[in-house]
């Protein structure tokens, strides 16, 4: 993003998935598009696109004739994912470690300094989009579209646990950390090395995981709470 101003589409899905990840927004609560709008002062359009953006990540469901509503989380299914993207990433590091120019190497470095500045100020949000531009760099340094088309669709579903995870404790600079080793594994060369490190910073494993499931529980007990 590299600081510029976020569209109504990102700033109604953000604050969407902030309700729904802290429980503000429960599951079966039915979204009335109509009525967001009036909430966030935007248009149908932006409301439209942040639902079908939700849908595609999981959080909410379209029951036709009846309506949008906010999803169950499944932690099985979610971790799945965690471990296909992880697989996805460490090859789209180990393709980038042969095969980035030095062009995409200027970029990846510049996207390592924005996502230490949005570190420095303490902004998870914006730390997250910086981060994806990280990511992206990644992603075209494979010179494989296929595979770089694969990654980004599912870490597009991923997005609001992701996003989740940021605001665990040290989790940002310890993503800042993982960051750094990345790029210093892409400069050398080191596809082994890069693919590893790119593996083990997206896998949900060890604290990771039981911060993670300790928080979508959160969002099951928060639900169980509101419904009783």
């Amino acid at each position: 993003m590299g600081g510029m101003k976020r569209s109504n589409t990102q700033r109604l899905r953000d604050a969407l998935e902030n309700a729904i990840l802290n429980g503000d927004r429960i599951p079966g609560e039915r979204l009335d598009p109509e009525a967001l709008g009036q909430e966030f002062n935007v248009s149908r359009t932006p409301v439209r696109e942040a639902i079908h953006q939700l849908v595609a990540s999981g959080l909410v469901s379209v029951q036709p004739k009846k309506g949008t509503f906010v999803a169950e989380v499944g932690i099985d299914r979610l971790i799945e994912m965690f471990e296909v993207m992880a697989e996805l990433e460490g090859m789209c590091g180990r393709l980038a470690a042969r095969r980035i120019t030095v062009l995409e190497l200027g970029e990846l470095r510049d996207a390592l300094k924005r996502c230490e500045q949005a570190a420095g100020n303490g902004d998870t949000d914006e730390y997250y989009y910086e981060n994806e531009a990280f990511h992206s760099c990644i992603y075209a340094a494979s010179h494989n579209a296929f595979l770089a088309d694969e990654a980004r669709q599912l870490k597009m579903r991923l997005k609001p646990y992701r996003r989740l995870q940021l605001k665990v404790r040290h989790r940002m600079q310890s993503s800042l950390d993982e960051h750094r080793r990345i790029v210093m594994a892409i400069e050398a060369g080191e596809s082994q090395a890069a693919e590893d490190a790119l593996r083990g910073h997206v896998l949900v494993q060890g604290e990771r995981f039981s911060d993670l499931v300790a928080s979508v529980k959160d969002l099951g007990r928060t639900a169980v709470t509101e419904l009783s």
